[in-house]
């Protein structure tokens, strides 16, 4: 991903950064000969407009970029992360800083992403030299994670199923030197995962439990958990096609945790990692677990199954109980899990839960910083009771319809010894719409702000 930058003393184009209040002192600036093209192409500053000038010779002189007010509520820090599709072959720079250089520069690099995996895509030529005052290599490092999630998420379930999510886990330990053990199929049973299992068991690839360490056993453990379901049929309570058109991306859990996981070993913050990523198909055979089946959990607690489409779920409380045994100071897990979610928030806003009031305020800072959007949504103790089942001690998929993504993490918070040490976040893991910065197609969603939170504790 480096070659998105150019080296800071190579020759650039510059670009020029207009609002609409500092156009005219921007104008005034202008050659006569820029001045009369601006103003017959109309470029007025407007977010996103773009003008270039040409010189002379015939080359380009200069590019004017619109962007929104420093003060706009609505002002998208990516923005010039447009740039990178509409720049020619060249390098550039800033003339003037952006609103935030940093997030400016960043947006550029995510901007020029392409999935090559199957057709031949073309690259960005455009390179950007990057301002003075940021840190290549630490943009680089998260460019490089958030290409990870995407590349994962953007591969197709026929190339991306349990044993590939178990790869692509141990390609990223094997690079830091972490200790990397998977437990698969029928082991699952007697290593005591009933829930990974059961959601599993019908998929002709078996399901799998990842599991790798990083880091000084000394050192406060956090523990990453993520949902990977390579593929979500909807199991026997089968999905419409509409919605299982998307089924790939139901691992993106488990991408985004690889990618947040390469962050922090990459940046050696002071803590024991540990991650775990329950890999499953979710899969209709003889062998599907069914509707109103009651299933074991590793917590000890029964699981009345009331829709087998809630799986991630399942497979979520199995590895929430794993990871709590050995009492970490931290547990996160994320994972694409409901789409109330989406109806209350949409797709480029996930919501997240937590027990403790100061991790929630930290947190939500560190998504507004890195302009990777979050928003709290409340553990509400009233729908806990939605839970219940007659025949069971917690069913997994109450029928009212209501709060669904609350419901999902209340049920998730019954496998969890300490609520205040666990935040989880329900993704959604894809774009569906391009932006600046994302592009359409899978998502790294919160890996950033949680790697800023942990950053910020622990480094």
């Amino acid at each position: 991903m480096t070659s998105f930058f150019a080296p800071r003393t190579e020759p650039a184009t510059p670009i020029t950064l207009a609002t609409k209040s500092s156009w005219e002192a921007i104008r005034g600036k202008l050659a006569p000969a820029g001045r009369a093209f601006a103003e017959a192409s109309g470029f007025a500053a407007k977010p996103g407009q773009y003008l270039a000038l040409p010189g002379t010779d015939g080359a380009i002189a200069e590019i004017l970029f619109g962007l929104e007010e420093a003060d706009d509520a609505g002002r998208d820090p990516f923005r010039p992360g447009l740039l990178a599709g509409l720049l020619p072959a060249g390098s550039f720079r800033f003339a003037n800083a952006p609103h935030d250089p940093r997030l400016a520069t960043l947006a550029f690099a995510l901007a020029s992403y392409r999935f090559g995996r199957y057709r031949k895509a073309e690259p960005s030529l455009a390179r950007l030299v990057p301002p003075d005052d940021v840190d290549t290599e630490e943009v680089t490092r998260l460019v490089e994670a958030v290409v990870l999630a995407r590349d994962l998420i953007n591969t197709p379930a026929n190339d991306m199923g349990p044993a590939e999510i178990a790869e692509a886990a141990h390609q990223v330990a094997a690079r830091f030197g972490a200790q990397f053990t998977c437990t698969v199929g029928d082991d699952l049973k007697t290593s005591n995962f009933p829930l990974i299992h059961a959601v599993g068991r019908a998929a002709s690839r078996p399901p799998r439990l990842i599991d790798f360490s990083h880091g000084d056993p000394t050192h406060p453990k956090v523990t990453l958990v993520g949902k990977g379901v390579a593929f979500d049929s909807g199991g026997l309570d089968l999905k419409p096609s509409s919605s299982m058109l998307l089924m790939k991306k139901d691992m993106g859990g488990a991408a985004n945790v690889l990618a947040l996981a390469q962050l922090v070993m990459a940046a050696r913050l002071k803590v024991r990692l540990r991650v775990l990523i329950p890999a499953v198909e979710n899969a209709v055979s003889g062998d599907a677990f069914r509707p109103l089946d009651i299933l074991a959990s590793r917590k000890g607690m029964s699981v009345e199954v009331g829709n087998t489409d809630a799986e991630g779920r399942l497979i979520l409380a199995d590895a929430l109980a794993l990871a709590c045994e050995d009492k970490p100071d931290l547990v996160i897990d994320l994972g694409t899990l409901t789409g109330a979610a989406r109806t209350a928030l949409g797709p480029d806003l996930p919501p997240f839960y937590t027990g403790d009031d100061a991790l929630a305020a930290e947190l939500s800072r560190c998504a507004e910083a890195e302009n990777d959007p979050l928003w709290r949504l409340p553990l509400w103790p009233a729908y806990d009771k939605w839970l219940d089942s007659k025949t069971a001690d917690l069913n997994n998929a109450p029928s009212n319809g209501f709060a669904g993504s609350i419901t999902c993490a209340l049920f998730l918070q019954r496998f969890v010894t300490d609520p205040k040490r666990w935040l989880h976040v329900d993704i959604y893991g894809w774009t569906p719409t391009a932006k600046p910065g994302r592009p359409e197609g899978g998502e790294c969603q919160a890996a950033r702000a949680i790697f800023r939170l942990l950053s910020q504790r622990y480094g």
